[in-house]
């Protein structure tokens, strides 16, 4: 067993990931913003992760950063191209301004899309197994692809190609999203590899195309850039347990990851166990788009109905991985306080990992440095998330809401 040390860190002091070092332990996870309108890089998006910079935040993550326009879940997220680089540099221009450093969270959706015909290049959308595709019902993508050798190669060059131009781009870090039923996600999870081949069965065999990944992704960027992984502990009340959680985190630190990020839970399947509180219809806000409308409905007739919010709910199955691996571990998981932060750092977390405490307030780590406050004043009723489908992307439905015009206008355009 691997015990945490007995000098607990402050929460405030810098640390070492890789071959950056951050400011401080505190990392905004990457939280679906709602604010590239379009598919662009926005004035909107650059804004949000400057104010967390600004805020305190040592590392503020970009969520869903697509390897290709097909490898995006909706039409409203950006793609790591040449395209897109300048928009992205203004953005990761501006928190580097405030001292922070940014990441770009790679991602591809597999099966996990709702993008229609006419924008999915592929008939089928790619998967670790194919057959009926349950996601696919909302936009009529009945059925999802085996991926095949040569498939698996060429998905391996689109991550690689997209971590080169977050690079470009100015990032310091990226992270490999094999967490939440995404493409890699889709690999690991027992829920959705069903190949009898050298690439399903018991978990190692799951691990091998997503290790075939972060090994060229670490080869290609890692002496530069933070590799981190984000994945989940556990599926959720079916599929993949916390042994599962466990053998996954030991093969990336043998890879040699700089951080994983210990999230839980599936999108479509137990998004309860990723938020720890339940989805109640009164919190899900109002949806205009009637694919995700109808999804959010689904979803809700098996999702548990009384699921009550606790700080740092996901503590139990975080510390099973931290006591089986000495790689630098973020915990993520309903920190909202000073104490929640000093309780992590006590575990032997290097770093925090907070979603809703940030969109809540963007200056929450200041404040909580400063004394101005202890907790914050987030209540997890989970309506931030259903706000990013709305045109002014994810806020705080306490507070106000950002400028929805910000969402369609380029990083980089004109004033």
């Amino acid at each position: 067993m691997i015990l945490p040390s007995t000098a607990t860190p402050s929460p405030f002091s810098d640390v070492k990931i890789g071959p950056i070092t951050l400011r401080n332990r505190f990392i905004k996870s990457a939280t679906n913003e709602g604010m590239a309108k379009g598919g662009i890089v926005s004035k909107g998006l650059a804004r949000f992760h400057e104010q967390v910079a600004e805020g305190g935040a040592a590392l503020s993550t970009v969520a869903y950063c697509a390897t290709s326009l097909d490898g995006r879940t909706f039409v409203d997220q950006a793609v790591l191209d040449d395209e897109s680089l300048p928009d992205f540099r203004v953005l990761t221009d501006a928190v580097h301004k405030h001292g922070g450093a940014a990441s770009a969270q790679i991602t591809h959706a597999g099966s996990f899309t709702f993008l229609d015909h006419a924008t999915l290049k592929t008939a089928r959308p790619l998967s670790s197994s194919g057959g009926f595709n349950k996601v696919g019902v909302m936009s009529h993508r009945w059925l999802k692809k085996k991926m095949n050798r040569d498939e698996m190669d060429a998905m391996t060059a689109e991550f690689v190609g997209a971590a080169i131009k977050a690079r470009e781009a100015g990032f310091d870090a990226v992270e490999l999203h094999m967490g939440h039923g995404y493409l890699l996600s889709q690999f690991l999870s027992k829920i959705y590899n069903k190949r009898w081949d050298s690439y399903g069965g018991n978990i190692e065999k799951r691990l091998k195309f997503p290790r075939e990944v972060l090994g060229r992704v670490l080869d290609t960027v890692g002496k530069d850039m933070a590799v981190i992984v984000k994945y989940s502990m556990t599926d959720g009340h079916k599929g993949n347990t916390i042994e599962d959680g466990v053998a996954i985190a030991k093969a990336i630190a043998a890879d040699g990851a700089h951080l994983a990020v210990l999230s839980n839970g599936l999108n479509v399947e137990s998004i309860t166990a990723m938020f720890g509180s339940a989805f109640p219809q009164a919190n899900r806000g109002t949806v205009g788009n009637p694919i995700i409308a109808l999804g959010m409905w689904i979803q809700s007739l098996s999702e548990p109905k009384n699921v009550v919010f606790r700080e740092n709910y996901l503590r139990e199955l975080a510390l099973r991985v931290r006591a089986s691996v000495d790689m630098p571990l973020a915990y993520l998981g309903g920190v909202q306080s000073l104490d929640g932060a000093q309780q992590a750092m006590a575990d032997g977390f290097e770093c925090i990992a907070l979603g809703r405490a940030l969109v809540n307030d963007p200056a929450f780590v200041n404040k909580l440095q400063s004394g101005a406050l202890a907790k914050s004043a987030c209540t997890a009723c989970n309506r931030c998330v259903t706000m990013m489908y709305s045109p002014n992307g994810t806020f705080c439905v306490e507070g106000k809401p950002g400028d929805a015009k910000l969402n369609i206008i380029k990083a980089g355009a004109a004033a």
